[in-house]
């Protein structure tokens, strides 16, 4: 394999600029991790394109060697959905970083996958327009990770994911074709299929978001309970009314120690629970929705509100929220972060179930989560240096998504399947589910050079090696699908 990639890499300088190539054992581990850095692998080969025929030209060489490729964003992923290959080719698009059309009358633009999230709602905000989905790592992260993943973030709950705001995308296909995936197509919804497939069905290389207009209002209200039951309580309770805000978030005593040791952020002392509700839209409707959900938090324990109107307030109080993950750093020296999603109405269960794995394993768990439509964001603390701390921490985390499954939820609301979790797909899937999954794959990537090893628990299908089953897969047999 080394001879193979020593031929590959004298192929790739041929298609790319100068130093675009990087073949340095010391350079390549700047890339061995995603920001889920307990999966590792220092990398065959690092390039760094900066158009799509470049990367085109990069995958036609890997299709002729045989050799397996991953693309990598900012790398801010928590999955392990951009861990490389020490085989393959790590193509990283961060320098393909330009906004090449704004077309605020049709309400979009058109960027290439280095673009961070944030940079888009710059590039328009005085225009009055933003670009919605706000992952907590907006500043950083990239939007061809953020359609790898079908990113999230606060406002999901009224506004949606990334699905939700992508119009088109032009792709480089596993076999090195440029492809244009648009909403409007007709047939299969292949822009709907690609977006979130973390990587495994081709390279994005140009995105067409979808802009939003601003909202006239925007109030923000962070209520103080006494306990996390409190606070699950007035989430149900708010939702319940009828009143969809743009985002409920809610962080626990220990997110808020972290938040307040990193940024002080100066929530209520004393919190068992802080929930962060924010209202925007027409001032009247925002005026009514805020009177309600001030009443239903009292009704429900809060001891503490306080209003956020202007930006700097907003800001204030979104703080500690948006550093959480990182502020955990100050109060633990390592920690992994979850992610899972429930039912609403189960939140009360599934976090009471957390405290007790808390106390029986002795691994601490600080939870941060948007409240509002039952994504979990556990953080499961330990302490590296401990024998056995970093197994039991593994073993909360893996019971925790269990008990989203248990309650009808799922093992992952935004961060992805990755690497990390795909053992946990059987859990969730049947073997039939989860080969009729690899069939849309095959159908893109037949050869399964596209991020390998992803997602999937077992290789199956596509001339792989196949594992549990044995014989012929039923939709294969019955005509409905082809193996490749």
């Amino acid at each position: 394999m080394t001879e193979t990639l020593d031929e590959l890499a004298r192929g790739l300088a041929g298609v790319l600029p100068p130093g675009a190539v990087i073949t340095d054992p010391v350079r390549l581990r700047t890339y061995e991790c995603d920001g889920l850095t307990h999966h590792r692998a220092v990398p065959g080969i690092v390039v760094l394109p900066e158009s799509a025929e470049q990367i085109a030209a990069v995958v036609r060489l890997c299709n002729e060697y045989g050799v397996p490729f991953v693309a990598r964003g900012a790398g801010t992923g928590l999955s392990g959905g951009a861990l490389p290959r020490a085989d393959g080719v790590l193509v990283v698009t961060a320098k393909m970083r330009r906004i090449l059309q704004v077309d605020l009358a049709d309400r979009r633009a058109v960027v290439e996958p280095g673009v961070t999230n944030l940079a888009i709602t710059e590039a328009v905000r005085e225009h009055g327009y933003y670009y919605a989905p706000d992952p907590s790592s907006q500043q950083v992260c990239t939007i061809g990770g953020n359609v790898a993943e079908n990113s999230g973030g606060a406002h999901c709950l009224k506004y949606g994911f990334t699905v939700n705001h992508v119009l088109a995308l032009e792709i480089v296909t596993p076999d090195g074709d440029i492809v244009t995936l648009d909403a409007d197509d007709p047939g299969y919804d292949l822009l709907g299929a690609f977006v979130g497939s973390e990587g495994t069905l081709g390279i994005t290389t140009k995105v067409t978001v979808r802009l939003s207009r601003a909202p006239e209002t925007v109030t923000t209200l962070l209520a103080a309970f006494g306990s996390i039951e409190q606070g699950g309580q007035a989430v149900s309770a708010i939702i319940g009314a009828g009143v969809v805000p743009a985002a409920i978030e809610m962080m626990d005593a220990l997110a808020i120690a972290a938040a307040e040791a990193a940024v002080a952020c100066g929530y209520p002392a004393g919190a068992g629970a802080v929930l962060i509700v924010e209202l925007d839209g027409p001032a009247a409707e925002v005026a009514h929705q805020f009177a309600e959900v001030e009443r239903i938090c009292r009704d429900n324990g809060a001891f503490e509100l306080r209003t956020a109107a202007g930006p700097q307030e907003r800001a204030a109080v979104w703080k500690g929220r948006r550093s959480a993950f990182a502020a955990v750093g100050r109060i633990s020296p390592a920690y992994i972060v979850q992610d899972g999603v429930v039912p609403r109405t189960a939140l009360p269960d599934v976090l009471a179930s957390i405290d007790r794995l808390s106390a029986e394993y002795g691994i601490r768990v600080a939870n941060v989560f948007h409240a509002g439509d039952g994504n979990l964001h556990p953080l499961v603390l330990f302490d590296d240096a401990e024998p056995g701390a970093e197994e039991r921490a593994g073993l909360v985390s893996g019971r925790i998504l269990d008990l989203c499954v248990e309650h009808g939820g799922s093992i992952t609301g935004e961060h992805g399947v990755g690497v990390d979790k795909s053992r946990y797909m059987p859990k969730m899937f049947t073997d039939d589910d989860l080969d009729t999954m690899q069939l849309v794959r095959c159908a893109f990537d037949p050869r399964g050079l596209s991020n390998p090893g992803k997602v999937f628990p077992t290789p199956r299908l596509c001339g792989e090696v196949p594992g549990v089953r044995r014989g012929v897969h039923p939709l294969v047999e019955s005509g409905r699908a082809e193996q490749f």
